[in-house]
């Protein structure tokens, strides 16, 4: 317990004592956040906001691994370093995003087909080196009901890279506010942390405790009021570790309670899209995603933060309540 604590405590550490110098570097190149014009009216006001922050938590939770492995445990493991890879993967898409966001002064960077044809490539690299590894098998598990149903794997590998793709992206559709990414997945890699642990795998719980770290670190300056937003290099990040995480542990369904915020977020946003154009421009929500609907609804950005935190939270409990009830790799 008290090496899981020193990772956590280290991670956390760095992340603050890297964040004040990173933002000061962000705005010295004058790399702020353009508002989209389509998006809120109020966010106005937050505009320029230093972006690409996610350099922050990803410096840290970088650092933190290798002193785990190279200092602490004399070796590296092949596992949390391949769920580190893959989340840079996608933070490396993220950072082509922003820079070209940055260049354009504008909110639009890669199109949508470059960014899906990158992130499959991702996706089916991590997959494919999972299953090289044996960390991976095509036995789907189904929280709480304690099945495991076998595919075969090219359906499984199919499944597994859509589910990834999709998951990242809702991740990213998330971070719309101050703290709301960094808050929920702080959460989310706390979870992970107890099942690693509960199912021994010591370089998953390492990996855990340090993305956890380092975002308490980051939403010290990303917390409402935000001093700096992570960008799409941060969540994507953060989507890309979330769900290196679930594969990692051989469950990747898990990321449907887990990741309850995350889909209600996409949900509304897909939902509003498709009742716009079936009804010739009726709107179901005020403003798509969920968090924006809410705030046109009067709340406050912390309330919905401290609202979408909590129910994560819930259902990561009973994600795993569930799964100590039977589930073994």
């Amino acid at each position: 317990m008290k090496f899981e604590l020193l990772i956590f405590l280290m991670a956390l550490t760095i992340s603050i004592l890297i964040g004040g110098p990173i933002i000061h570097f962000l705005r010295k190149l004058k790399f702020g956040q353009k508002i989209l014009e389509i998006g809120p009216k109020w966010h106005l006001s937050k505009q320029y906001t230093p972006t690409m922050g996610g350099i922050i938590f990803i410096i840290s939770i970088t650092a933190t691994i290798f002193i785990s492995d190279f200092v602490l445990n004399k070796s590296l493991d092949s596992r949390n370093i391949a769920v580190l890879a893959f989340a840079v993967a996608f933070a490396a898409i993220g950072f082509f995003d922003d820079l070209t966001k940055i260049r354009k002064k504008q909110n639009l960077g890669l199109t949508a087909i470059q960014k899906i044809l990158l992130q499959i490539s991702v996706a089916s690299v991590f997959v494919a080196a999972l299953r090289l590894y044996g960390y991976l098998t095509p036995n789907l598990y189904i929280p709480f009901a304690d099945i495991k149903l076998p595919l075969i794997w090219g359906v499984f590998g199919v499944f597994a890279v859509f589910v990834i793709v999709g998951a990242v992206n809702a991740v990213n559709l998330t971070d719309g506010i101050d703290g709301l990414a960094a808050s929920v997945t702080f959460v989310v890699s706390l979870f992970f942390a107890a099942v690693s642990k509960l199912l021994d795998i010591p370089s998953i719980t390492v990996f855990s405790l340090a993305l956890a770290g380092s975002l308490m670190g980051f939403l010290y300056y990303n917390f409402n009021p935000a001093k700096v937003f992570m960008g799409d290099t941060g969540a994507l990040f953060l989507g890309g570790a979330v769900c290196g995480l679930a594969f990692a542990c051989n469950m990747p369904l898990i990321l449907i309670p887990v990741g309850i915020i995350y889909i209600a977020e996409t949900l509304s946003d897909i939902l509003q899209v498709s009742f716009f154009k079936l009804t010739g421009g009726r709107r179901l929500f005020k403003m798509a995603p969920l968090h924006h609907h809410l705030e046109m609804c009067g709340w406050s950005e912390k309330k919905i933060v401290a609202v979408f935190t909590i129910i994560t939270a819930i259902f990561c409990i009973l994600a795993f309540i569930g799964l100590d009830a039977g589930y073994t790799m």
